[in-house]
């Protein structure tokens, strides 16, 4: 049977108003570090979505009770019963899917137990590396290894609790190594300082990380991103509110900044703590009117979409690099996108395939190891196919072209399901057509 398939056609004028999804870096902290407590929490405005969920299973696997008791567009309430540190099973088989925050932050935290505890998933998981966290903690004199030699999943841990003490974890292809061994840190048996070795990738979401831990009553002291101390203590349950996921909102920044519509976002203000919040300083420098409330951004695009191009260094946010290599299209002159290696080996190696789709659709690209350049186009693109590889961010980076150009068709739309169900819903509220085909 042919794969199912959505055909966009743009609004007559974007506009839109909503209440984004819970963040998803939040919700899969606020899980673990929840279920790690002493206690109930009540998660507020939890993301509903896949990667939530392979969190949610796993955590119940090993031995928290999560019960949701309200589900909604915005998110759900989650009722977490932790474990007080210490998971009550003899091991477990994880299956952590396609989930980059499951598989880094549950390899750090499966340590806290006794047992044998295997963590695998799809066959994209089994290319994405690990080696760099399974060193740190074998440093720790924990038993961690990759079942193949492959330096990926599958991930054994022989568990006998996490000891405390002095390593060093490679910042060099993902922050989440870090976040991981933190998150886990303050049940360990003897306070743990990390040091971070090479040049510290993707720095806002360790800030995202330590938010999480301060308001679940663990402190941690820092260095900067070189060092960072955590001694041992307990979190404390409480009521947490997960705030609007800035990576789900800035795909309809930039639908309003390149149709020269407007977008609202409530959820997330300007005390936000994640760092895809940047993306709205790089729209700005594009030409687009941003303003920022307590509960709300608003984003205006330039008359006619036609916005400005630069050079950015996408680092400390790159998963924003699609989003923004999309707006190249319509952009006044190229746009170069620098500093995100590290795409190479997310769900898809997504500089590759961005390269190849915005080709597809008549765009001069020139791709690089670290970075993209593309020159918008001389009119409209090529009515095409768009391919998503699977990935979730590509099918809602490049829906923004369909948000302004007729022809694009978006191919496997389901796979947003991984982050963002509902966002085809919420795209048309905003007028989009959206018409699945064969």
């Amino acid at each position: 049977m042919p794969q199912r398939r959505i055909a966009l056609a743009p609004p007559a004028a974007f506009s839109l108003d909503l209440r984004v999804p819970g963040s998803k870096s939040l919700t899969n902290r606020a899980l673990l570090v929840a279920a790690l407590a002493e206690g109930e929490s009540l998660l507020q405005g939890a993301l509903v979505a896949e990667d939530a969920e392979v969190m949610r299973v796993a955590l119940v696997q090993l031995g928290a009770r999560i019960e949701e008791r309200e589900a909604g567009p915005a998110g759900a309430v989650l009722a977490v019963r932790g474990v007080a540190g210490r998971w009550p099973v003899a091991g477990a088989e994880l299956d952590v899917r396609l989930s980059g925050t499951a598989v880094r932050f549950l390899t750090a935290a499966v340590c806290l137990g006794r047992g044998r505890f295997r963590l695998d998933g799809t066959e994209r998981m089994r290319e994405r590396p690990i080696e760099d966290q399974l060193e740190a903690l074998r440093g720790l004199g924990v038993d961690a290894r990759s079942e193949h030699g492959s330096g990926c999943p599958p991930v054994v841990i022989d568990a006998d609790g996490l000891p405390g003490g002095t390593v060093t974890v490679s910042g060099d292809r993902s922050s989440q190594y870090l976040s991981g061994l933190l998150l886990a840190a303050p049940y360990a048996r003897d306070p743990l300082t990390v040091a971070v070795g090479g040049v510290l990738q993707s720095k806002p979401f360790v800030d995202v990380t330590l938010a999480v831990m301060r308001a679940f009553g663990a402190e941690v002291e820092r260095d900067g991103y070189r060092t960072f101390h955590v001694p041992t203590g307990a979190y404390r349950a409480r009521t947490y509110r997960v705030e609007g996921d800035a990576m789900a909102a800035g795909y309809f920044w930039a639908a309003a900044a390149l149709s020269g519509g407007r977008a609202t976002t409530r959820g997330l203000g300007s005390a936000s703590v994640q760092g895809d919040m940047a993306l709205l300083d790089v729209l700005a420098e594009m030409g687009c009117t941003v303003e920022r409330d307590d509960d709300a951004i608003h984003v205006s695009g330039p008359a006619h979409g036609r916005l400005r191009g630069g050079r950015f260094d996408l680092n400390a946010f790159p998963d924003q690099a699609q989003t923004l290599a999309v707006l190249a299209l319509g952009a006044s002159e190229p746009v170069h996108i620098d500093d995100v290696w590290n795409l190479r080996i997310k769900e898809t190696d997504r500089l590759r395939a961005l390269a190849t789709e915005l080709q597809r659709l008549g765009a001069r690209v020139e791709e690089r190891r670290d970075g993209l350049s593309v020159w918008p186009l001389d009119g409209a693109p090529r009515p095409s196919v768009v391919a998503t590889y699977g990935d979730h961010r590509m099918a809602m980076a490049f829906a923004l072209a369909g948000v302004r150009w007729p022809g694009i068709v978006i191919d496997d739309p389901g796979c947003v399901a991984k982050t963002y169900p509902g966002f085809w819903t919420d795209l048309a509220s905003a007028g989009v057509g959206a018409e699945a085909v064969a």
